[in-house]
């Protein structure tokens, strides 16, 4: 009678046999590059982030982008270099980002919001979901001007404390990870992300399209950092972020820079009168916008 070993030797053989091998890891940045583009596909969302990504991207010059309310509560107001984002609560407004100086805030955010019917006395909290001057440049004329807070992470406070860039809002509020933050009828939930800057924080946030609700995500930093060390800590912050919006079951993507992500497009689609969403991308596409941006990322670190 044969052996139990045996028996399990010669049922195992034929199928380590037949098996498939694993797929190889990519060796070269241009591996990564290729696998992100597969991963892609023919989504419009996702191949305009692996080009966003890509190393040599050339910003277009700004021009201006006609204000929109993209969700019954979120209006999106800017250029077609950088937009902030509003989020319209029963008790004021929170505005994330405030482009890129107190002219932008004057002339584009405060008529910008008139135009789709909020009044920018209402803002209440201006967050800088990091310490590039495009994002904080207006938040000090906000703050003059309706006494508005400014919100930003302890580290990109210390950065622009360091820098001194011109248009700097002086130190306000400081946002932890993790930290809540409500106003009216609206919780944001900020994550800290850090890459793009030190401390770029990427908010997870309820939005209503037609009376609906879902979940949005806006990444607070796109570009890859110029150092290694920076790009990890961007990898490592996008495996957590993804982690943080599948357990919020995030359907809606967002992002301040609309020509990273489709934004811009999308924008127009629903101005066009779009019946469907263009931004409820749903929670898979959601979680493979951050496998691309992962696998974009790992080329990046390895073509260093």
């Amino acid at each position: 009678m044969p052996s139990r070993r045996t028996v399990l030797a010669a049922t195992l053989v034929p199928l380590l046999e037949n098996a498939r091998p694993a797929s190889a890891a990519p060796k070269t940045a241009q591996d990564y590059y290729d696998r992100a583009a597969k991963l892609a596909g023919d989504d419009p969302v996702l191949k305009a982030l692996v080009k966003a990504l890509s190393p040599g991207l050339q910003m277009p010059a700004a021009q201006p982008v006609k204000p929109f309310r993209i969700f019954d509560d979120v209006a999106v107001v800017g250029t077609t270099f950088v937009q902030a984002t509003a989020l319209l609560t029963a008790k004021g407004v929170i505005l994330i980002d405030a482009m890129g100086s107190p002219d932008d805030a004057r002339k584009i955010i405060v008529p910008g919001l008139r135009a789709v019917g909020v009044n920018p006395a209402h803002i209440t909290y201006v967050v800088a979901t990091h310490g590039h001057d495009d994002h904080f440049g207006g938040a000090q004329y906000l703050a003059d001007t309706y006494g508005a807070r400014v919100m930003m992470h302890k580290a990109d406070w210390d950065l622009i404390a360091e820098e001194r860039p011109e248009h700097a809002p002086k130190r306000d509020l400081e946002i932890a990870d993790g930290q809540k933050l409500t106003l009216g009828d609206t919780t944001i939930v900020f994550h800290h992300t850090p890459g793009h800057t030190p401390g770029t924080v990427s908010p997870i946030f309820p939005v209503r399209w037609r009376g609906r609700r879902h979940t949005a995500m806006l990444w607070g930093g796109t570009n890859p950092p110029a150092t290694v060390a920076a790009k990890r800590a961007y990898l490592s912050s996008v495996r957590t972020a993804a982690a943080a919006m599948r357990k919020a079951g995030v359907d809606v993507e967002l992002n301040g820079h609309g020509g990273a992500d489709y934004g811009l497009t999308r924008i127009e689609q629903l101005r066009a009168g779009a019946t469907k969403n263009p931004f409820i991308i749903g929670p898979a596409r959601t979680q493979r916008f951050m496998k691309v941006m992962e696998t974009m990322l790992r080329g990046r670190i390895l073509q260093d």
